[in-house]
């Protein structure tokens, strides 16, 4: 018996306190307050309540102030005109099961269910899913981060036990004037139809936050929904660079100007600014089969690309997240592919050139734009370029904030790759906006097959 007691308090740790201590003390993948300078957010929780969530709409059109419901599944079913009246409002609806239970107690396939439920009604409702998700007292358990993988998890930096009837309006004002301060992210309930909850308990919610709402306005505090305090806190957060990381991205950038210079790139413009430095070169590694079939070997001529590291960390400060920094590269390259094509083009007239070489970890989607990805031969060479490119992600990536991690080990690759791509696919995007692209096509192959056959 007492065996079986251990191995259940064990459990219980690992499945429920261990994650509620971890996202309720230290934030872990959670957004629970911002930074702000004259932002608020209002969330509200367990509605929609078809007494006093009306009456709480009313209250915030009249100060023109923006909120996040969290849901409950039932009480949004049988109330779907508040829901629309959220939505025409402008303010946010996220999710909170579709029945108020604790994480701690329900299986994580219970769970989804619940999220899933709710987020079919508020589609069916509103038109569009919610992406955030606030648990029931703000209880996680092991398997909600899995659970949650595409939502947003909402806690809160203040709550005020407005769900007990025995809380006055007089004491509410008191607690809410305490925390009328920019960033706060602040949890009141507009229902009290839930366990352990007061049915009236919202009517002394409402006189005080009025108070709250005429003193906010007084001080031009901006009362705003969840997206907006996370998107202001992530541009307030890319502001902030340390002293060290200033040092050591400006040695970084130094070091690139000595770099271009000893190995003797080049650049190509584009219409943002350059986005690849590049030098010919002749391959030196092992055989690797392109895309296209053609095969990659010793000897060849190849276009060796570098990335601009300027460009680079103007795109890492610019990105709430290393994902978003993933996605923005990805997306820059492909805009420069044009300019490459050209530039590669005219180097190919006089040079046989086989094929385009980059090595990066961010290679998710490379592959959509016609490269091939391939492993790099493990030796000294991949070690050190490892260490390096570890070390220029953590340089370069922002703090994170909750928006943003789950999903980013999958996205911007922890082992570097080496990209090909043939001549022939990369004139694919040649501009065609004339005839230039068919005709020095043809004029390239014509001037290869020339020097070839010369040599």
């Amino acid at each position: 018996m007492e065996s079986i007691l251990t191995l259940g308090f064990y459990f219980m740790t690992f499945y429920a306190f261990i994650p509620g201590i971890l996202s309720r003390v230290f934030g872990y993948q959670v957004f629970k307050k911002g930074k702000a300078s004259h932002e608020i957010a209002l969330t509200f929780d367990d509605g929609p309540d078809p007494i006093y969530t009306a009456q709480l709409l009313d209250l915030l059109q009249r100060y023109d102030a923006k909120a996040t419901f969290f849901v409950v599944g039932v009480h949004a079913k049988q109330n779907p005109e508040l829901l629309k009246r959220m939505r025409d409002e402008g303010h946010t609806i996220g999710v909170h099961n579709y029945e108020h239970k604790t994480n701690w107690f329900m299986r994580p396939k219970t769970v989804r269910k619940h999220i899933k439920m709710t987020n079919d009604i508020i589609e069916e409702v509103t038109g569009q899913r919610s992406i955030y998700y606030r648990p029931p007292w703000g209880i996680v358990n092991l398997f909600d981060y899995g659970n949650v993988s595409r939502l947003n998890i909402i806690l809160w930096s203040s709550l005020f036990g407005d769900w007990h009837k025995k809380i006055s309006a007089e004491k509410l004002e008191s607690r809410l004037m305490k925390k009328l301060q920019p960033g706060e992210v602040l949890l009141l309930h507009d229902c009290g139809r839930t366990f352990g909850a007061d049915v009236n308990a919202p009517r002394s919610m409402l006189i005080a936050l009025e108070v709250f709402l005429e003193a906010a306005t007084m001080q031009q505090m901006k009362l705003v929904n969840i997206e907006s305090m996370i998107k202001v806190t992530e541009q307030n957060s890319k502001k902030k660079l340390s002293r060290s990381k200033k040092v050591m991205i400006s040695l970084w950038l130094t070091w690139e100007k000595v770099f271009h210079q000893v190995m003797r790139l080049k650049d190509i413009e584009s219409q943002n600014g350059p986005m690849f430095h590049y030098r010919l070169i002749k391959y030196k590694g092992k055989s690797f089969m392109m895309n296209d079939g053609q095969t990659l070997s010793q000897g060849d001529r190849i276009v060796e690309l570098h990335f601009d590291n300027r460009k680079l960390s103007h795109i890492a400060f610019t990105s709430k997240n290393p994902l978003v920094v993933a996605v923005k590269t990805i997306r820059e390259v492909e805009r420069a592919l044009p300019a490459l094509a050209l530039r590669i083009t005219d180097e190919a007239k006089n040079t046989p050139i086989k094929a385009i070489q980059g090595i990066t970890m961010i290679n998710r989607g490379a592959d959509k734009l016609g490269f091939s990805i391939h492993e790099m031969p493990k030796g000294l060479f991949l070690s050190s370029t490892k260490i390096y490119l570890k070390w220029l992600m953590k340089i370069l990536t922002p703090t994170q904030t909750v928006t943003a991690t789950r999903r980013v080990r999958e996205q911007v690759q922890e082992e570097p790759k080496i990209l090909l791509m043939t001549l022939e696919r990369l004139q694919q995007y040649m501009p065609l906006d004339h005839s230039y692209s068919v005709t020095k096509q043809q004029e390239v192959l014509a001037a290869q097959q020339e020097v070839l056959t010369s040599s």
